[in-house]
């Protein structure tokens, strides 16, 4: 029987995206990317399991498991829901990975619940855990896009200038990753926010 202190040190960090090959590289699967490089940063590797891709780290006295749900975006509830309940996570111990037009390109906000905000990926979570009260961890795609080209622009590929940005983007999301697990939400939103 787990104690309310071994629940307290489990984390599930969910990273939102589409899986195969045609969405790797598009803005809209950040939250993937994200998690490859905590993964990276952390030396483990992703296994294919029910609802999604799962890795698992330990890091200064807390557990963290990855999760890339294999649900497509709009669906990624169901895998939240399933892997929560399976390894026994308090909501409160839940980061919600995503990408966000609102937000300038590299800009990482952090928050303790809000609004799907248009998110299908969200809003599906939303419904399937019954509550706003998640942490979400959005990260800027800027809006560089027309009027109605918004799925155009979050399913495209980074330009050439991003994906160099991206390089130093990366490992600063990791880090905010592990410090939303070891220094808490409200620190890790005063260090992290609008880096």
């Amino acid at each position: 029987m787990q104690t309310k202190e071994d629940v307290m040190k489990k984390f599930l960090i969910v990273g939102l995206g589409n899986i195969g090959d045609a969405y790797k590289n598009t803005r809209h699967n950040i939250g993937f990317k994200i998690l490859d490089a905590v993964a990276a940063a952390h030396a483990v590797t992703f296994e294919t399991e029910k609802l999604g891709d799962i890795a698992s780290f330990g890091f200064k006295g807390k557990s963290f498991t990855l999760l890339k749900p294999s649900t497509y975006m709009n669906l990624s509830g169901k895998a939240v829901k399933y892997w929560m309940d399976k390894e026994n996570i308090a909501i409160e111990n839940i980061l919600i990975v995503t990408d966000d037009v609102h937000i300038d390109f590299g800009t990482i906000r952090i928050k303790a619940k809000g609004t799907a905000g248009g998110h299908n990926g969200l809003r599906d979570i939303q419904e399937k855990l019954n509550t706003q009260e998640y942490s979400r961890f959005r990260f800027g795609v800027g809006a560089n896009f027309a009027r109605g080209r918004q799925v155009d622009f979050v399913l495209g590929e980074w330009d050439k200038e991003e994906t160099s940005q991206l390089i130093e983007r990366l490992p600063t999301s990791s880090n905010a990753i592990t410090s939303f697990g070891t220094d808490g939400l409200a620190n890790t939103m005063n260090i992290f926010n609008g880096k």
